[in-house]
């Protein structure tokens, strides 16, 4: 038999943390002397100790580590517990990998000392003959679904110059099937097809703000757009829409990109 001091040092665990585990019922001493209070172990414990720490490594808590104790030996069983804690861990991971991207842009705009203010103007957007698709989405990162969808014209020539911009009908952000309309200017008539609409677009005036560069700054220029409407006594009269003037489709440097975000006013 071993003393909790012995059985702590073979262990590597702490008598505090010893008797932790006993209050708990996850690893009780063999024997407790009834007039000391001391506790003795048994060396084959610390092989149920080392499946503990081994467990708690994982990520386990103690009252999961208590329930697959229980069932240690039913490889089936045991497996269940180590498959759902595998996929939490996926889940975990591909989480901080997302949030170690946004952390990692953030610094190099701020390495890149990265003008954040947005220059307003207002402008109106002329009258224009266009090619439309209008569709709703899964996801608002979906839209070049959209875009997809206008490539089944394939003698559509591009106006000069040629706007390309994607119009956003829902009155709220959406999670999923998201309204969204697609356009891009051309020369010449053309017949509708099944889900590319020709139109001609009215004027609209807008308040707008350009963007140079990736799509993360997305939320500041709507931002710095919004607030400067209502501070000079505007109203947004329809939905907002971007102008991809260098997009994507032309450029896969994200520092290249140029948007123009767009809201109409009255």
């Amino acid at each position: 038999m071993l003393k909790i001091g012995d059985f702590s040092k073979l262990s590597r665990v702490s008598i505090r943390m010893l008797r932790h585990y006993d209050d708990i019922g996850l690893l009780k001493p063999a024997e407790t002397d009834t007039f000391t209070g001391y506790r003795y172990y048994r060396e084959d414990q610390l092989f149920q100790i080392g499946r503990i720490t081994a467990l708690k490594d994982m990520g386990f808590s103690l009252t999961d580590i208590i329930r697959m104790l229980e069932v240690y030996d039913d490889r089936e069983k045991l497996d269940r517990f180590l498959s759902a804690r595998e996929e939490e861990l996926e889940r975990i991971s591909k989480e901080t990998e997302y949030k170690l991207t946004l952390l990692e842009t953030a610094r190099k705009r701020l390495r890149k000392e990265q003008n954040m203010n947005f220059d307003v103007t207002v402008k109106t957007i002329p009258e224009r003959y266009a090619a439309t698709v209008h569709m709703v989405i899964p996801h608002y990162e979906d839209e070049g679904m959209a875009w997809a969808m206008m490539g089944e014209c394939k003698n559509m020539v591009p106006a000069d110059p040629c706007l390309a911009a994607a119009e956003f009908l829902d009155k709220e952000y959406k999670e999923e099937n998201a309204e969204i309309v697609v356009w891009m200017t051309v020369k010449g008539t053309y017949e509708d097809t099944e889900h590319v609409k020709f139109k001609t677009l009215p004027a609209v005036k807008v308040a707008s703000c350009i963007i140079r560069g990736s799509y993360e700054q997305m939320g500041d220029a709507t931002a710095t757009v919004i607030s400067w409407i209502s501070e000079n006594g505007y109203q947004v009269t329809g939905p907002m829409f971007n102008i991809y003037h260098v997009s994507p489709n032309e450029t896969k440097n994200p520092d290249e990109y140029v948007t123009e975000v767009c809201f109409p006013i009255g």
